[in-house]
């Protein structure tokens, strides 16, 4: 089966995978005005996919008017400031991430899990530096961003991960909160700053209201997706 370089999710609303058919994904939501928002921009080498998924959906890169991160990780933010030059629109982060955006560095990794030691020491966890325009704070609502997209703090895969609702459409964009790899799925362990902390907030994202769950990575669910997303996180609650 063919590639898509847009997969629509709900009106106004899709998902671009940056790296296979949904490794790694980006997403856009169209404003009233035809403007866009991007969500996340992947890996170094994403922005040539980025631009084919606009493409798809009738875009250009001139089109982008904001683009907003998830997370200060290679794999989210990689292409950020290829992306940011291309289109010209300003980013936001949230701000407990907006340092380690302007360094170029991501967040230290959790160092009481024995594998993040070792990775820590084989990969620097670099990227690009860029400038963090809109710091991000729990709550916010970015009404610009076709008709309302609510920011969720969900700490612990980095200080200042978030989770995005767009509250008009229903689709919530986890973040790395949660992976949807095989099933629906912890992220891995080695990558966050604080695990025990990633179980623990994303108990949030339970309970909001949404139709469809997104996923940085592992396609979207769209049956059930809350009740799907809530059982999961009851199962872990129990063990």
């Amino acid at each position: 089966m063919a590639r898509s370089p847009a997969v629509a999710l709900a009106p106004g609303v899709w998902r671009i995978p940056t790296a296979g058919r949904a490794f790694i994904n980006s997403y856009a939501i169209e404003g009233a005005d035809g403007s866009v928002t991007l969500v996340d921009c992947g890996l170094k080498r994403a922005p040539a996919r980025i631009v084919r998924g606009l493409a798809a959906i009738g875009k250009r890169p001139a089109d982008v008017t904001r683009i907003v991160l998830t997370h200060a990780h290679p794999d989210h933010v990689g292409g950020a400031a290829e992306v940011a030059r291309r289109t010209g629109a300003p980013l936001a982060l949230h701000a407990a991430d907006v340092p380690y955006a302007e360094a170029g560095q991501a967040p230290p990794r959790d160092q009481s899990i024995r594998g993040a030691r070792l990775f820590t020491r084989l990969d620097s966890g670099r990227f690009p530096a860029f400038e963090v325009a809109q710091p991000l704070a729990d709550g916010d609502l970015l009404e610009e961003v076709g008709g309302g997209l609510r920011v969720v703090h969900t700490p612990g895969h980095s200080p200042g991960h978030v989770s995005l609702l767009h509250e008009p459409t229903r689709v919530l964009i986890t973040g790395d909160a949660l992976f949807n790899v095989a099933g629906v799925r912890w992220p891995v362990r080695l990558f966050c700053t604080d695990f025990e902390m990633t179980q623990q907030t994303a108990h949030v994202l339970g309970e909001l209201e949404y139709d469809v769950a997104a996923f940085t990575h592992g396609p979207e669910i769209t049956d059930r997706a809350r009740e799907q997303v809530r059982g999961f996180l009851a199962r872990l609650s129990r063990e």
